[in-house]
């Protein structure tokens, strides 16, 4: 359990989105909606850190009628809804890029280029809508990638190779590059399938955390995260107050404060907020 004191002091919660915030069918319960809206009535402001793309979150902040910038493909843009001011965003260098998809066609992998609001692959990889976990993102089919290298936030590479996407992996790693990182996991929803993603060095969802504590001057020990997935552990490295459900991996779990009774599906982030409220409420 999570001390009443720190749970008093806190002025904003983050929260992932998938197989978190969202049950299996993508909906947040009216219960939850109206809990949030009633912590937003006693100081907690409440947004998103999501694989998503920005687009792909628009229509959730609408639900929550959300004011306040949101993190999406895992940290690479901060953006601030619904004025839609860049808080941050980080491209990848285009001489990285170039590297990955010679790789890819090497390795047979299918690759993807994320931009701000669109998913971009060729005909040979046209798989790629299906086997993504970006959910909620608009795709569209390039007959090139040499026009979209300048302003790409993310590179996703896919394949049930797993041995050639981590052989891949150690080639678009330091010493062979500089200022690059690179995510290995596994898909959520699709069995056998396997990323590497690859963003500019400081982009992930913990480093967005810090940077939009810092623009809306709350404290990291001010703020609480709560998510279930691989791409949720370095919220998990901060100093935020960390909340795991119960349907997260064991990675998250080892990390968080509190690890909700419930999962996603039965709305394990309202456990949490109902105990945040609760803090609340003896406050005042």
């Amino acid at each position: 359990m999570i001390d009443k004191n720190k749970l008093k002091k806190i002025k904003l919660v983050v929260s992932d989105l998938d197989g978190t915030l969202l049950n299996h069918s993508g909906f947040i319960s009216d219960e939850t909606k109206k809990i949030i809206k009633e912590l937003e009535q006693r100081g907690v402001q409440f947004s998103f850190a999501s694989g998503r793309l920005h687009s792909a979150l628009i229509n959730y902040a609408e639900e929550l009628d959300i004011r306040i910038p949101l993190i999406s493909l895992d940290g690479c843009m901060i953006k601030n809804y619904p004025e839609g001011k860049i808080i941050f965003e980080s491209f990848v260098k285009e001489k990285y890029i170039k590297k990955a998809l010679y790789f890819a066609d090497k390795f047979l992998l299918n690759i993807a280029l994320c931009h701000a609001d669109a998913i971009y692959y060729t005909d040979n990889n046209s798989i790629i809508p299906r086997i993504m976990d970006k959910f909620g993102a608009k795709y569209e089919e390039v007959h090139s990638y040499d026009e979209l290298t300048k302003e790409t936030l993310e590179v996703v590479i896919a394949s049930d190779y797993k041995d050639n996407l981590k052989h891949v992996k150690d080639k678009m790693s330091f010493p062979h590059t500089l200022g690059l990182n690179s995510s290995y996991f596994k898909s959520q929803s699709h069995e056998g399938i396997y990323y590497l993603e690859l963003r500019r060095q400081g982009a992930s969802k913990g480093k967005a955390l810090q940077k939009l504590l810092k623009y809306l001057k709350i404290k990291p020990e001010e703020s609480a995260v709560i998510g279930d997935w691989y791409n949720d552990v370095s919220l998990f490295e901060t100093d935020s107050v960390k909340v795991a459900l119960a349907n997260s991996i064991p990675e998250i779990c080892k990390l968080a404060d509190l690890v909700t009774q419930r999962t996603n599906d039965q709305e394990g982030v309202y456990e949490f907020l109902e105990l945040l409220l609760k803090a609340k409420r003896d406050k005042y």
